[in-house]
């Protein structure tokens, strides 16, 4: 388990926040320019005052809302939407916001 703090606008303890909240949006992501989780990139720019940064290397920055383990990167590219850990689905849909959280080469990497 994780005391990870998670920011933005948050609803419920397992990361759904007020712009993505389906029972599947259950992660939360470290953004690699202030080392912050977020539900969303929407929180990240409701609460900050910089541009995202991608990330360009394989790092622990997916939190599961569930079980609150946090995936690398690569485990979660490669998980089919579904948490290593604990099992909980993940939104598919996820997958189109992923050029705005990681790097393109470094997805071409992972895959």
């Amino acid at each position: 388990m994780s005391d990870i703090k998670i920011f933005g606008s948050t609803l419920d303890s397992n990361t759904r926040c007020k712009h993505w909240n389906s029972k599947l949006d259950i992660i939360a992501i470290k953004f690699a320019c202030c080392q912050k989780y977020y539900p969303c990139y929407l929180c990240h720019k409701e609460n900050e005052n910089h541009k995202i940064k991608q990330w360009n290397k394989d790092e622990r920055a997916i939190l599961c809302g569930i079980c609150k383990y946090d995936l690398l990167i690569s485990q979660y590219i490669n998980c089919n939407n579904k948490c290593p850990y604990c099992k909980s689905d993940f939104n598919s849909n996820c997958q189109k916001h992923y050029l705005i959280y990681f790097d393109k080469i470094l997805l071409e990497k992972l895959n």
